[in-house]
Parts: C-alpha cells; structure tokens; sequence
C-alpha cells in the first residue's frame, strides 16, 4: 500500500514536472523581407546615393512586386497567394488617371541580383516606368499559458486548450520612380491576431493565422495607400516633387489645356486673319 501511495505521489511530481517545462516553453518565427537591404546590398551605396527630381511621364505604368525573402518558413506566403494579394493592392491603382496600366510581377524575377540595376532590368522586361515594392515583416509567437499547467496535469495537453498564438504583422508598399531612383511614396499596413489552441493543432493555427494576419495588414495598407496616391498629385502641384510630362515629350496635361484656350483667344480676337489663312 505504502508503495502505491509513493508511485502515484511520484507521478504526480514528475507530470506537474513536464506541466512546467512546457509552460516555459515559448517559440518564436520570423517572415521578412528588407526594402533597405535589397535596394542597397552595400551599405556605402546608401550615403552616396544622390536624390533628383524624378520625371513622370503620363499616364504611367507600373510594376508590382514583393521584395524576395531570404528567411523562408513553413507557414511562409506561397506565390500564389502573393499574387492574390498583389492583385488587391492593384485596384488601388487602377483608381488613378494618371495610371496607364499594372503589371503583378512575381518576386522571382527580382531574385536573380540585388540593388537598383535588377530593379532597372525587370523594369525594361515589363515596360515600366515606376515600381511598386511590397517588404513584410510577421513574427508568429507560441507559449503556454498558465491556465494549462493544471489542465495539463490532471486532463492532459490534446484535449485543453493550452497555447496560446500571437501573429504580428506589418506591410510596407513604397513607390520608385526607376530612373531617378527617387521614392515617391509609401504606405504603412499593420495587423495582430491573438488565437488559443491545443498543442496538437498549433502548426495548422499558425499558419491560418499567418496568412489572415497578411490579409488584414494589406487592407489597412491598402486604405493608407488610396489616401497616399491621392495625396501625390497635390504634392506635385504644390511641393514639386516631380516633373510631369506627357508621353509624348510635351509639358504636363495642364499645360496643354492652357495652350489650347490660349490659340483659341487668338483667333476669337483675329477672325479675319484665320479666315484668310
């Protein structure tokens, strides 16, 4: 009987052993791709690099693409729903008249080099005149809660509720003009998601959350960057932050319409002179 008692006291001890190893027990996972760091590989090229005002040529066309990931995880965004994503961002665009066309590019054609000049070769490929880059950071946390450690103990870890999981994301969409290598503009998206599950099913959870954590962090990007496109026109006007030009070489689309009363003046106030030619 003694030894019973001593078996089921040491059982006990060493299960609320593991109850507590495991509570300790936090993971971690990080997705990310640096704008910084594709951009300028050589850190010396990022003092040297010298800004200019950036010529537009209307209506612009425009490529889009996310920014190659060196740190590949399971639970990591696939190439299609990259483009899913990609397309949603699109529309934004698309909204814009000074927007001729959008090309979706998969990141694969920007993962043959690195820096300004394979931005420039991809541009020529696709005929575009500005590029959009998508750089993302998630970090997806995994720890026992303290509410497990007894439930954990007396039920056991596959059936209670036990881990808890915290998805952060942050997108960030910046716009190049490629051949003054002048930023135009960017847009900001963030999101966090806080889920409980079991141990057992911890893998499929992350990697749902992963990809609603980027959904709802392109949407908040998305309504920043519908305010920021439509900020850039006015800062163009006002802060000449670009030089706009249509295709064809000639001044901006204003500066036609101007030409065009101004001829028309002319020959209200010389009818007869027009008459004759």
């Amino acid at each position: 009987m003694l030894v019973r008692i001593l078996l089921i006291i040491l059982s006990t001890t060493l299960l609320a052993s593991c109850s507590m190893l495991m509570s300790q027990n936090t993971q971690s996972s990080t997705q990310s791709s640096s704008l910084v760091d594709y951009l300028y590989p050589n850190e010396g090229d990022r003092a040297e690099h010298t800004p200019q005002i950036p010529v537009l040529s209307l209506p612009v066309n425009v490529g889009l693409a996310f920014v190659p990931s060196d740190n590949w995880q399971s639970n990591a965004l696939h190439n299609p729903n990259k483009i899913e994503l990609l397309n949603k961002v699109k529309q934004s665009f698309l909204q814009h008249e000074y927007i001729n066309r959008i090309e979706v590019i998969p990141d694969t054609y920007l993962k043959g080099g690195e820096g300004f000049t394979t931005l420039e070769q991809v541009a020529r490929l696709y005929d575009v005149d500005v590029m959009a880059l998508v750089s993302y950071d998630q970090v997806a946390n995994t720890y026992e809660n303290k509410a497990a450690i007894w439930y954990l103990t007396i039920v056991g870890m596959y059936v209670i509720e036990g881990n808890e999981n915290t998805v952060q994301t942050f997108v960030d969409t910046a716009v190049f003009d490629v051949k003054s290598r002048k930023m135009l503009l960017r847009a900001p998206g963030l999101s966090k998601l806080n889920e409980s599950t079991t141990a057992v099913d911890i893998a499929q959870t992350l990697s749902d959350k992963s990809y609603e954590g980027f959904e709802l962090a392109f949407a908040d990007m998305i309504t920043n960057l519908d305010v920021e496109l439509g900020q850039f026109e006015k800062r163009v006007k006002e802060e000449k932050v670009a030089k706009v030009v249509s295709k064809n070489g000639s001044g901006s689309s204003v500066s036609v319409y101007l030409l065009l009363i101004f001829g028309c003046v002319l020959l209200l106030r010389n009818p007869k002179q027009s008459h004759l030619s």
